[in-house]
């Protein structure tokens, strides 16, 4: 773990007049069931306490556990006029190394911007060259942190919420734990889950070095009138969606979704082909014998196939032992 020193070693956070006029953008890439979309809002309700303009969103995508979520939190000494995806990131916060390796989840887009790149991951080492990383890396295993301190690491919003505050460089211990407090109990945590959740977050605080955000971008202007064009007529049948048409399905390995997989077990099996016709995604075929053969690239792990088996010949096992 490596990093330049933007705060105090006591946790306080540099004074607001001091980046009045710039504009922080941290960007979140994590799964459905990670917390990212509280971590987001744990780091703005924080910056929010420290005396800064807030903004934050989440991209929920497909609405299951598992499936990439992306979350942005834009922090300013000014109202915050930008809207949308944050494209040129100054801060990448990756819950998952996994989303790496995912040619569709574009988690280092424009990272040409960045400052700093962090990566729940045990260490840093190796990175950078796997993945072609340009900024700085900072990596923390928050999942096995997690797991330590809570018994499960199901959810790692406040481990990964303290490590982006922290990078930040912008706001103190003291804010992070308020709105770990706050956004916690708003997401219906139980008061002694919120303790352990605070206490782990203070100790990742501690632990992560800020980073200099290098770009810091200028605050978005008031956008000026657009100058108006005409639109050329096209058919509609030139943008109606095609439903045979696979697009980029094919391309999205919505594998990696789950949290449990079905195997079969083909000494049992009578070929009936029920898990062939009810899989909802088409991720089972059958074989030139007949026998159903699951597409793990593109199974989300729904479990239907096993539900319908007459003969209880398909076996759940646990995805990875993290969840």
């Amino acid at each position: 773990m490596s990093g330049c020193t933007g705060v105090s070693a006591g946790g306080a956070a540099p004074p607001r007049e001091e980046r009045v006029g710039v504009m922080v953008r941290v960007r979140f890439h994590g799964r459905g069931g990670h917390g990212v979309k509280t971590a987001s809002r744990i780091v703005g309700t924080a910056a929010f306490l420290a005396g800064y303009q807030v903004q934050d969103s989440p991209v929920y995508g497909a609405e299951r556990r598992g499936a990439p979520v992306t979350a942005f939190t834009r922090i300013s000494g000014k109202p915050v006029l930008e809207r949308g995806p944050i494209q040129s990131p100054d801060l990448i916060v990756i819950a998952d190394e996994t989303l790496l390796e995912d040619p569709v989840a574009g988690v280092l887009a424009g990272q040409e911007a960045a400052s700093a790149v962090f990566v729940n991951a045990e260490s840093a080492e190796g990175l950078a060259e796997k993945y072609s990383i340009r900024p700085e890396i900072i990596a923390l295993d928050i999942t096995g942190r997690t797991l330590e301190a809570l018994g499960r690491a199901s959810a790692l919003s406040a481990g990964i919420g303290a490590a982006a505050a922290r990078l930040t460089g912008l706001v103190s211990a003291e804010q992070l734990e308020e709105a770990g407090r706050e956004e916690l109990a708003h997401a219906g945590v139980l008061e002694d889950m919120i303790k352990k959740n605070v206490a782990l977050a203070r100790e990742i605080y501690a632990e992560v070095p800020a980073v200099t955000i290098h770009r810091g971008g200028p605050v978005a202007a008031e956008a000026a009138a657009p100058e108006m064009r005409t639109v050329a007529y096209d058919s509609p049948t030139r943008g109606a969606p095609s439903v045979i048409a696979p697009g980029n399905a094919e391309l999205r390995q919505t594998g990696a979704w789950r949290v449990e997989m079905p195997v079969i077990d083909y000494d049992r099996c009578t070929r009936c082909g029920l898990c062939f016709v009810r899989c909802p995604d088409g991720a089972i075929a059958l074989d030139d014998d007949g026998y159903p053969v699951i597409d793990y690239d593109h199974c989300k792990g729904c479990m239907i196939c096993q539900q319908i088996c007459p003969i209880h010949g398909i076996e759940i096992k646990k995805e990875t032992e993290a969840w």
